[in-house]
């Protein structure tokens, strides 16, 4: 399992009850989490001190439930800083709005290392050489954050325009105003398709699709029914010199070895290269447990 357990503003305290109790910052939330479906004491002492309850409803949804906590407030994630130059600090603005999320999936902390790193060790490798990354469903943009940090030329394409604006506050904090990053508002499969008819080319390509979602225009996705025509066609855009493909799953039912045979059926027919899928999770402070959130799969010559 891929380990995001570098975090010094984020970590899951307790978990219990079809619930996650988490620091973010100096604020504590309690929100659902549908893998945990075990039923234990309860371990940590904020649970006595809640900033933030999400109570999702038996008839879908939910709502938050406040306890002194500001309508937006801000976190920091450092990068890998070992022998770089420039920033390492990300900085995310965050605040609790529909369906118990915060801006951040804390977990992807494990994919930006690894996206920031690889691309550093391919402009150190060559350094007149260009990268060009595309992050499709990039949602508040940390992927993107991550790539353009490290010196890629990033096109950042989501089907939603408060996302989209959220991303860019997120880079501004982040003192990535002025990086080269192309902020797109679309639907991602349509995007992809005129990319393959003008013949661009991407040496990183990032996906974190949904289970479900609709693009800007109504347009339907749904993972299981979508995901493999996906992955063909950003295929096509994979640049020779490629040095990331990388695809993040939260979908139930889909195991990393989906994502495997996926992958080897169209990159890997295509590029060569290898890929390797694990779970990804992060670890919880007070019991020692690791807490499954999704699955990862990582392309590479």
């Amino acid at each position: 399992m891929i380990l995001a357990d570098r975090w010094k503003d984020y970590e899951v305290l307790d978990c219990t009850d079809g619930e996650k109790l988490e620091r973010w910052g100096k604020y504590i939330l309690l929100r659902p989490d549908p893998q945990v479906i075990w039923s234990t004491k309860h371990v940590s002492k904020e649970w006595k001190s809640l900033n933030g309850h999400y109570h999702r409803s038996s008839r879908g949804g939910g709502e938050w439930e406040f306890f002194d906590l500001p309508e937006e407030w801000q976190v920091e994630y450092h990068l890998p800083s070992e022998g770089i130059t420039g920033s390492d600090k990300m900085t995310f603005n965050l605040k609790p709005f529909s369906f118990k999320h915060t801006g951040i999936f804390p977990e992807q902390a494990a994919n930006w290392d690894y996206i920031f790193e690889t691309i550093k060790e391919r402009i150190a490798e060559k350094p007149d050489s260009e990268v060009k990354a595309l992050n499709l469903f990039a949602y508040t943009g940390g992927a993107t954050l991550a790539a353009a940090m490290a010196g890629a030329k990033v096109t950042h394409v989501d089907a939603s325009k408060g996302m989209t604006g959220w991303a860019k506050e997120n880079a501004k904090s982040s003192g990535l105003e002025e990086a080269p990053i192309r902020w797109l508002i679309d639907d991602c499969i349509k995007f992809v398709e005129r990319e393959i008819r003008r013949g661009n080319k991407y040496q990183v390509i990032i996906m974190d699709p949904p289970s479900y979602g609709r693009g800007p225009k109504g347009e339907m996705w749904k993972m299981e029914d979508n995901i493999f025509e996906l992955i063909k066609l950003t295929s096509q855009i994979l640049a020779d010199d490629a040095i990331i493909y990388l695809i993040n799953m939260y979908t139930t039912g889909l195991s990393p070895a989906v994502l495997n045979y996926m992958i080897g059926e169209t990159v890997i027919k295509e590029h060569g290269g290898e890929v390797t899928s694990e779970d990804i999770g992060l670890p919880v402070r007070d019991t020692g447990l690791i807490l499954p959130c999704g699955s990862t799969a990582r392309w590479t010559k």
